[in-house]
């Protein structure tokens, strides 16, 4: 099975890192700003460090397409629970529509990611 082109889907996937990024330390900070940036650094830095081959160019430490799929699905929850609690009603919704979007758009390179036929190009 060949990776898809999923250049759409990384756009989405990307903007809603951004969001997460911007979003989940916003919200932790009210606590402490400790977890502020170990979320920052745990958003950003584990699919930094945690890649699957072929879906990279360059990877770091080699995981399954399993712990991909996981990655993305903690940033896409931390960006929508996250804008919930600290951004007005409208701005959460359209965090939720582009969440819901991106999740739809994953699907071909997640069914790539869980293939055992994966190949590289």
């Amino acid at each position: 099975m060949e990776r898809p082109d999923d250049r759409i889907a990384s756009a989405l996937r990307f903007t809603t890192e951004l969001v997460a990024w911007v979003a989940a330390p916003w919200a932790l900070s009210e606590y402490s700003w400790f977890l502020a940036a170990l979320a920052v650094a745990a958003l950003i830095g584990l699919p930094t460090v945690f890649a699957t081959p072929g879906d990279k160019k360059q990877v770091i430490v080699p995981v399954s397409g399993t712990v991909t799929i996981l990655l993305v699905l903690i940033q896409l929850a931390a960006a929508v629970i996250a804008a919930w609690v600290v951004w007005p009603a409208y701005a959460a919704v359209l965090v939720s529509i582009l969440v819901a979007t991106t999740l739809v758009t994953e699907r071909r390179r997640w069914q790539w990611l869980l293939s055992t036929d994966r190949h590289t190009v």
